[in-house]
């Protein structure tokens, strides 16, 4: 399939972000606040999404140096939450369906990628205190017809995206991510529409209500720190830390692991992001293959083209017996297929 510079130019947007304000009412961002405050707390992105610390590694950039075993606590200096509200097309909370069902939305995918259809995937959300840069630019989990986050790993949808093997089945994505943020420090977003050689494009605070339209499982990007740099530090955090409202203050939030209270967050300094994406299909063909499944992929065909694929690269490795949850064989994955980034 070509270098890794080759692989990693691959990645660029089917059009630049396009810049809106206002993405939600005031009424609907008091609902979905709402939601977040009644039904926490919220566990971690990497609970939320990997069993193994080499599954993280798998989706985003960088190589493990030889000889090091990675733990957990090695990947939480930069602690973001978890939760969805929607999937699947299936709203979780009625008093929600105006915000997931949204017609101004749907339009903006639709127009972002010229196409004919689209219909409403994932809602969810992410929420933190105030942290350090966003970790390594990265790129969010795409689906394919057959293989998505309901039957699949993350860390496999991201090598399949990141392989470039398997685009014939890649699912077409839009989506428009907004920002809730009241602090003065950071918060901003930065993306690399033009790939990861070329320029980064700064979205700059105030991020109250700013949202992108954009294809960000084929764009790196990452969020920019926030929040005074005295409360980014975080003791005691493990897998099992969450987020939720701090019973002591009427607005405020708290990050907890089990009964202990890791760091209370005043509501000035909590970063709320909402993600709404969609599926578009560019016209009704496209549609009927996928509604019809008449050309999906499965995990035995996925992860048999990864290892043809390896071989033919002079990879040498021992196949696993059980390759979607061998450690070893993850973390070979991930660095076979580290594109690099910006």
């Amino acid at each position: 399939m070509g270098s890794v510079k080759d692989l990693a130019n691959n990645f660029r947007p089917v059009a630049p972000p396009r810049l809106i304000e206002s993405a939600y009412t005031e009424d609907q961002h008091r609902r979905l606040l709402d939601v977040v405050r009644r039904h926490g707390p919220w566990p971690l992105i990497l609970a939320e999404n990997f069993t193994s610390p080499e599954e993280v590694i798998a989706t985003t950039t960088g190589r493990i140096p030889e000889g090091v075993k990675l733990t957990w606590s090695m990947l939480l200096h930069n602690p973001v939450f978890r939760g969805y509200l929607a999937r699947q097309g299936v709203c979780f909370h009625p008093e929600l369906e105006d915000c997931y069902y949204n017609s101004r939305f749907l339009e903006l995918v639709r127009r972002y990628w010229g196409a004919k259809y689209a219909e409403p995937e994932t809602f969810l959300f992410n929420i933190q205190g105030p942290t350090p840069i966003g970790g390594p630019p990265h790129l969010d989990g795409t689906v394919f017809r057959g293989m998505t986050m309901e039957n699949t790993p993350l860390w496999l949808l991201l090598t399949m995206a990141k392989s470039c093997l398997f685009r014939r089945w890649q699912a077409k994505k839009g989506q428009v991510i907004a920002w809730y943020y009241r602090g003065r420090i950071g918060g901003g977003f930065n993306c690399w529409p033009d790939g990861p050689e070329g320029e980064p494009l700064q979205i700059e605070a105030p991020m109250w209500g700013r949202a992108v339209v954009v294809e960000n499982e084929r764009m790196f990007h990452h969020g920019q720190a926030c929040g005074p740099v005295a409360m980014r530090t975080y003791e005691g955090l493990d897998i099992t830390s969450k987020f939720g409202v701090d019973p002591g203050t009427p607005d405020g939030w708290r990050i907890t692991t089990g009964d202990v209270v890791n760091q209370r967050i005043p509501a000035r300094e909590m970063r709320f992001l909402v993600h709404w994406g969609a599926r578009v299909f560019m016209d009704f063909d496209e549609l009927k293959i996928t509604l019809d499944h008449t050309d999906d992929i499965g995990h035995e065909q996925a992860i048999g083209m990864l290892i043809d694929d390896m071989r033919r690269r002079g990879v040498v490795f021992e196949m696993p017996t059980d390759p979607m949850d061998d450690r070893d064989f993850v973390a070979l994955v991930s660095q076979v297929y580290d594109i690099g980034g910006p």
